[in-house]
């Protein structure tokens, strides 16, 4: 058996280490840049901590900041053609996953003309490397400047496609927490419960290896530590773990996969444009209490990695208290919500679990799920 790891080419961390972004395009030798952002970010100037940058090299850039919190296949599209009519050679993306995503969409269909967005659902067989991405995250949470996988809107189907595609990997990542450092409380509480669920579920996913166990953990025990000082507090200390943490789970779970919260969650955002992080905020403690049934033994290692003391714990006990800890967590950020909060029906929720049975995330979980159970997980998400 053989377990495959792929990660960036060149990563660089630290509150200013954008500074580092100048002299990677140089050296490499590009010409055009086409900067993928989203346009809050050009309004509220995190953008343009970056692109003075590239203004004061005197470095040809384009800005494409059409980008959708829930991207769409439009979009990527969209940014296709401003990306051909610039005459782009290289990406550089600043954002949370949404832009990043984007990025991806676009630089994948640059360099394999003959592919559709709608072709890449899932495991992608791509031939070529995407066009080159430097990525510059603003969120903790997403990790998609280390990940081989991305997600778009299908509007049309009022599906999220996840695409998972090694030529999609960013050439280079730079997590400046410093980009970071202006989120808004109830995005950085949205982030960085999405950081967890990236970590969680790759914990205890079915393709888990020691190599991925190393990363999920130490993600969790950052998390755990610092989300509520980096939400609450804007700590810059807290945030700049905070931003670790998500780039180590990302470092995890792009390479073994995730489970049923994302495949839930996909949905809710597909059909009611729920924000990702608080879509699995509000589904995480719902299906790790259905997967205690098979993975407690991993939740205690969890547990005591942050700090609970599990002993003569029965295995329900165990269930219950992890359960407990990630509401807990999730409270003392603001984040309450059920799905009913963000629109979902109970007319809808037959749709919704058909939809993911059909996830690309779903054979990564733990525990075997059915239509039923979905069907179940739904309501008592809604109703909790």
């Amino acid at each position: 058996m053989s377990n495959r790891f792929i990660l960036n080419e060149f990563s660089y961390f630290g509150r200013g280490c954008r500074s580092e972004l100048v002299p990677e395009i140089q050296k490499r030798g590009f010409k055009k840049i086409l900067v993928v952002t989203d346009a809050d970010l050009v309004k509220c100037g995190v953008a343009g901590k970056v692109v003075d940058l590239l203004e004061e090299a005197d470095i040809e850039h384009a800005i494409y900041s059409d980008v959708k919190p829930n991207p769409t296949i439009e979009n990527v599209i969209s940014g296709v053609d401003v990306c051909k009519g610039f005459g782009a050679d290289a990406i550089v993306t600043i954002g949370g996953g949404s832009a990043m995503d984007t990025a991806k969409g676009i630089s994948i269909l640059m360099t394999n003309p003959n592919r559709t967005m709608q072709s890449l659902n899932g495991l992608s067989n791509t031939e070529n490397k995407g066009l080159p991405i430097i990525a510059l995250p603003t969120t903790a949470g997403t990790a998609s400047e280390v990940t081989i996988n991305y997600v778009i809107t299908d509007e049309e189907r009022q599906i999220k496609m996840v695409c998972v595609d090694p030529n999609d990997l960013p050439i280079v990542a730079i997590v400046d927490s410093e980009l970071m450092e202006t989120m808004p409380s109830k995005l950085a509480a949205a982030t960085g419960l999405d950081a967890l669920t990236h970590a969680v579920e790759g914990y205890i996913t079915a393709g888990h290896n020691l190599m991925s166990d190393m990363f999920h953990l130490e993600a969790i025990k950052l998390i755990f530590a610092n989300l509520e000082a980096a939400v609450n507090a804007k700590s810059p200390e807290a945030m700049e773990k905070m931003s670790y943490a998500q780039y180590i789970a990302g470092m995890g779970f792009s390479n073994v996969g995730l489970g049923i919260v994302h495949s839930m969650a996909h949905q809710l955002g597909a059909v009611y444009d729920t924000p990702h992080g608080i879509a699995n905020a509000m589904l995480l403690p719902v299906v790790m209490k259905f997967n205690g049934a098979v993975c407690a033994d991993r939740f205690v290692e969890i547990l005591n990695a942050i700090g609970v003391d599990t002993k003569g714990m029965g295995e329900n006990k165990v269930v219950a208290t992890f359960v407990e800890k990630i509401e807990a967590l999730s409270k003392s950020v603001g984040v309450t919500q059920t799905i009913k909060d963000y629109g979902c029906k109970e007319e809808d929720i037959d749709m919704l679990s058909n939809k993911a049975m059909e996830d690309p995330c779903k054979p990564g979980n733990p525990r075997e799920v059915s239509h039923a159970d979905f069907v179940a997980l739904y309501r008592e998400a809604m109703n909790r």
